[in-house]
C-alpha cells in the first residue's frame, strides 16, 4: 500500500472519529441530526476508499447504504420527528460539555491502548482503523450516556453502529449479506425508537427520558 493511500485512509476514519467529538459537543438537537449526517457521509467515503484499497467492490455497497440510509433517510427522519414533537431546544446533558469532552478524550486514549499493542500480528493500518472504531463505538455509547433526550440517544446509537462498521471494513471488510442485515436492523430499531419517543411525548409531553424514572418512582409509591 502507497503512503498516499494509507494517509487518505487514516484521515477518513480519524474525519469520523472528530465527528463523534463535534456530536458531543452540539447542545442542539437539529444540530445534532445534521453533524451525524456529514459522519455518515464521512463512514460512506471511507467505506468507499476501503473497496478500493483492498480490490473489494462489494464494500461499495455497503457505501451506498451507509450514504443513503444513513445520511439521507435517516437524519430526514428524525428532522420529521423533531419538527412533529416541537423539540427544537437545548439537548438535555447528565454531564456538561467540559466535562463530556475530557471523558471522550480519556476513552480515545484507551481505545489506543487496548488495540495498538494487541494487534501486532496485523498490519498497522489495521490496528490504528481499528483503534479509531473502537473509539467511535465508545464515544457513541458516551454519547447514549450523557443524553437524555430520546431523539439524541438515537443518533448516539447510530453513531456507535458506524463504529462497528468502521471496524468491519478496516478488518479486510465484511460479508455484503451482514450490511444488508444490519441496515435492516438499524431501520427497524429506528421504527421502534420513533414510536417509543412520540409514546414519551404524548405521555409525558417532554421526551427527557427521565420522565421515566419519575413515573417509576411515583408509581412505586403508589404501591
Amino acid at each position: 500500500m502507497s503512503s498516499m493511500s494509507f494517509d487518505i485512509a487514516h484521515l477518513l476514519a480519524g474525519s469520523i472519529l472528530v465527528l463523534s467529538f463535534v456530536l458531543l459537543y452540539q447542545d442542539r438537537v437539529s444540530a445534532v441530526l445534521n453533524v451525524f449526517a456529514l459522519q455518515a457521509v464521512a463512514l460512506s467515503l471511507s467505506v468507499a476508499w476501503q473497496a478500493a484499497i483492498q480490490n473489494a467492490p462489494h464494500l461499495l455497497v455497503t457505501a451506498g447504504i451507509a450514504l443513503v440510509m444513513k445520511g439521507i433517510v435517516i437524519p430526514a427522519a428524525l428532522h420529521r420527528i423533531v419538527r412533529r414533537l416541537g423539540i427544537h431546544r437545548e439537548v438535555e446533558e447528565v454531564l456538561g460539555a467540559g466535562p463530556t469532552m475530557l471523558t471522550g478524550l480519556g476513552l480515545v486514549a484507551l481505545s489506543i491502548l487496548l488495540v495498538l499493542p494487541a494487534g501486532q500480528n496485523v498490519s498497522i493500518l489495521v490496528r490504528e482503523d481499528l483503534a479509531f472504531a473502537l473509539a467511535v463505538i465508545l464515544l457513541g455509547l458516551l454519547m447514549m450516556i450523557t443524553r437524555r433526550n430520546a431523539v439524541t440517544q438515537i443518533v448516539g446509537f447510530m453513531s456507535l453502529e458506524n463504529g462497528l462498521v468502521l471496524a468491519a471494513t478496516g478488518a479486510k471488510g465484511m460479508p455484503l449479506v451482514v450490511e444488508i442485515s444490519v441496515a435492516f436492523s438499524v431501520l427497524i430499531v429506528l421504527i421502534v425508537f420513533g414510536v417509543f419517543v412520540f409514546r414519551i411525548r404524548e405521555r409525558f409531553d417532554t421526551v427527557d427520558v427521565g420522565a421515566l424514572d419519575q413515573f417509576r418512582g411515583e408509581q412505586g409509591e403508589r404501591l
